[in-house]
């Protein structure tokens, strides 16, 4: 298996156990906050990297 299908394999399972635990809404925010989170932590340069690496597998 890829490690994009591993990734998306391991966040299903952690949304449904987070559904399963803590209700839609705790869950929810828990599944979009961490991301937002870590992408503000990232200093600009790594921002601008990030970004060029979504733009190039966009055209894929």
């Amino acid at each position: 298996m890829s490690r994009s299908g591993r990734t998306a394999v391991v966040a299903v399972a952690a949304a449904v156990v987070l559904f399963w635990l803590f209700g839609f809404w705790p869950a929810l925010a828990v599944l979009i906050g961490i991301p937002v989170l870590a992408y503000l932590l990232l200093d600009p340069a790594q921002r601008r990297r990030v970004r060029g690496v979504s733009r190039k597998r966009i055209g894929r």
